[in-house]
């Protein structure tokens, strides 16, 4: 009772192609297949070790905190 046999299978394939047709599923199989081949592509291009991320110096943000230490203590 729990396993599906293969006339089951059969009955829910032509049911879904009656309902969607055969355009449709064209349409979505094409776009499954694109997605899973840029999947694809994009663990290829993850060979190359991850950055430290917070490695960069940013010059910007301690000027920032510079002019506002130096306004607090002219107030």
């Amino acid at each position: 009772m729990g396993s599906f046999s293969i006339w089951h299978w059969i009955i829910v394939l032509v049911v879904v192609v009656l309902i969607f047709g055969t355009k449709k599923l064209k349409g979505v199989g094409k776009d499954l297949g694109e997605g899973i081949q840029g999947f694809k592509e994009g663990l290829k291009g993850k060979d190359e070790p991850p950055s430290q991320i917070g490695s960069e110096r940013r010059d910007d943000t301690g000027a920032g905190e510079k002019s506002q230490d130096s306004q607090r203590k002219d107030s």
